[in-house]
């Protein structure tokens, strides 16, 4: 994708996590120089979070795209602040807020938690920055291959992730043999955008169960186009191919992530599969460490490739593409 190119976030609105008991009783949650700490919050019965998609803005703030399912299109979506919200057993959980912008008015606030939310639980507010909003935005979009994927070298040797070095060339679909520029390590909890996905071993043709993060884009060429996508070459999120079966969400305890770079985005070669390498972009970019030198990558190869959610989510997806891609 471009940095014009439209991206969806999962977001609850305002009004779907309420006070439940302190100074903003009744009140939605809403940026932060009106939150109030020690205020109690519940998620509110059957609720789902709504797609917000956006495009890149003007630097300081981006745009509701015309695709969105929730928010105004046209008005401008900043990033508010972090949140921080204790559970009665004190586990502690994150939430981005986002504020959309109409004139010189908010016209609404979003909130997109980090891990997921049990409706009708009590969530206390402990604490609230903005400081760290942008790269904690960003790292959820920054895509990973947990420790232990086996990675095609340009020799065509497969190596374990966390063995490879910066300077290895690793075989890339679209520019032959490329040098690793950089490798990220970061253990986090495998909870709600964190939680990797599982395709398991012959899913998609690979030998061995492959693990991702759930944003995570596999490039996969269809002999036939069996998914109605108009196209032989098609990206697919690997949160859209989610079955319970052959394909799942693996929530709960620790993962170890890796991310590689290149000099541009690449589509590389995981445990047999075709997959994405970190894309730096107007998000992303916030995320990487201090030292990291990385130009904005301009993915003209690949940013009409992605599937659409509603294309993709569907139950036999998976049977689907592994027939397109054998047939």
């Amino acid at each position: 994708m471009t940095e014009t190119a439209h991206k969806t976030i999962a977001v609850f609105a305002s009004n779907d996590f309420v006070v439940t008991e302190g100074v903003a009783e009744g009140e939605g949650v809403t940026f932060m120089d009106e939150l109030m700490l020690d205020d109690v919050y519940q998620l509110g019965p059957n609720l789902t979070r709504k797609a917000l998609t956006y495009e890149k803005g003007d630097g300081t703030a981006f745009v509701v795209a015309e695709d969105t399912t929730i928010g105004t299109p046209g008005n401008l979506l900043y990033l508010d602040c972090v949140i921080t919200l204790m559970a009665p057993d004190s586990t502690t959980y994150e939430a981005l807020i986002l504020v959309e912008v109409e004139g010189d008015e908010a016209a609404e606030v979003y909130m997109m938690p980090l891990a997921t939310l049990g409706a009708e639980y009590d969530y206390r507010l402990v604490g609230a920055n903005r400081d760290a909003v942008a790269a904690k935005f960003g790292d959820v979009a920054c895509v990973r291959f947990a420790r232990g994927t086996h990675i095609t070298l340009a020799s065509g040797t497969q190596v374990p992730i966390e063995d490879l070095k910066i300077d290895d060339r690793i075989l890339t679909r679209d520019a032959g043999p490329q040098k690793i520029r950089w490798i990220g390590n970061t253990t986090v909890r495998a909870v709600g955008d964190y939680a990797p996905v599982v395709i398991t071993a012959g899913a998609l043709f690979n030998n061995r169960d492959l693990v991702l993060s759930p944003d995570h884009r596999l490039f996969i060429y269809q002999r036939e186009d069996r998914i109605g996508a108009g196209r032989s070459e098609v990206l697919v999120k690997v949160r859209h191919l989610i079955n319970g079966t052959s394909v799942y969400q693996q929530d709960g305890g620790f993962v170890d992530y890796f991310q590689i770079l290149f000099d541009d985005h690449q589509i590389i070669y995981a445990e047999g599969i075709a997959a994405e390498t970190l894309l730096v972009d107007a998000r992303t970019r916030a995320a990487l460490p201090d030292g990291v030198s990385a130009a904005n990558h301009l993915d003209t190869l690949h940013e009409a490739f992605e599937v659409t959610e509603s294309l993709a989510n569907r139950p036999d997806v998976v049977a689907l593409l592994k027939r397109a891609s054998s047939s």
